[in-house]
């Protein structure tokens, strides 16, 4: 697989989110892990998480506790893994999101997955979602003493706008290494995001690249020009809009959700194939 770089991190194209794996719809365990192995073998080394992504409120950390025992359980070698996990949103269990961006609260939030993730520092850690009831700096700033603790060896921001990646940079002191924002053919809006870190370097994540969980097969209702393209290349269009997000920028590293060994082969795939400027001017 192409690689592309978070920091001082070299990663596969095509990442791996694991949110379908925890939240509602979620499939048994022993498929998820299967989710896990068949994305490192297909040269996924990218990982995506969340200490939010569970179900009921008793499970804080599911997805992350699974991870790990994806890698832990896995036949091959996993040093080259990078684990991008979030703190700062949470789900009382209700099906609802709530916030917390306290510094306090980050802070306990990431020495819990620091023990559910078993490592001794985050390789990626991500404040996951501005807190209206916190002062933007306060929730980064706590961010940035994870990375000065050692606790984090890379931090990044997740649902920002422009000014924020800014102040994050800045209160960072330019260690600003990621962006996590949504992304899609049908939901553009982050396309000033995505300029501005391909302006600083710093690594653009989208999530939800396909559209999210119930738009995939569809792409969001924007799919009729993918299936064209994808019918020229043989290919399926889900392939095709990972290779439109690749085209956008070096910066770019999509992180498809998925929850059955097929669909994330399919997605690394897209790390492989080259679209046309006929291609992507078809797609806009």
């Amino acid at each position: 697989m192409q690689s592309r770089r978070i920091g001082d991190v070299t990663v596969g194209a095509i990442g791996l989110g694991g949110m379908p794996m925890s939240i509602e719809g979620r499939p048994d365990e022993e498929r998820s892990i299967r989710t896990i192995h068949a994305a490192l073998d297909a040269g996924v080394t990218l990982i995506d998480t969340a200490d939010a992504y569970h179900l009921h409120a008793d499970e804080v950390g599911h997805n992350e506790t699974l991870i790990a025992r994806g890698l832990a359980t896995y036949g091959g070698d996993t040093s080259q893994v990078l684990v991008a996990t979030k703190g700062g949103h949470l789900r009382p269990g209700d099906g609802s999101w709530t916030l917390n961006g306290s510094p306090d609260y980050l802070k306990q939030a990431c020495e819990a997955s620091l023990k559910r993730l078993g490592v001794e520092a985050i390789g990626l850690y991500q404040f996951h979602r501005p807190d209206p009831d916190v002062p933007y700096a306060d929730s980064v700033g706590a961010i940035r003493d994870l990375l000065d603790a050692g606790k984090i060896r890379m931090a990044g921001i997740s649902n920002a706008n422009p000014e924020q990646i800014r102040q994050a940079q800045e209160i960072l002191g330019g260690r600003l290494v990621s962006v996590q924002n949504q992304f899609s053919p049908a939901f553009r809006s982050s396309e000033p995001e995505l300029r501005l870190c391909d302006e600083l370097g710093i690594a653009f994540l989208p999530w939800s690249p396909l559209g999210g969980i119930s738009k995939a097969s569809e792409l969001g209702g924007k799919g009729e020009a993918f299936t064209k393209v994808a019918e020229r290349h043989g290919v399926s269009p889900q392939r095709v809009c990972l290779a439109w997000h690749l085209a956008k920028s070096p910066v770019v590293v999509p992180i498809p959700g998925a929850s059955r060994p097929e669909t994330i082969r399919d997605s690394a795939e897209a790390a492989e194939l080259t679209l046309t400027p006929e291609d992507l001017a078809e797609l806009g």
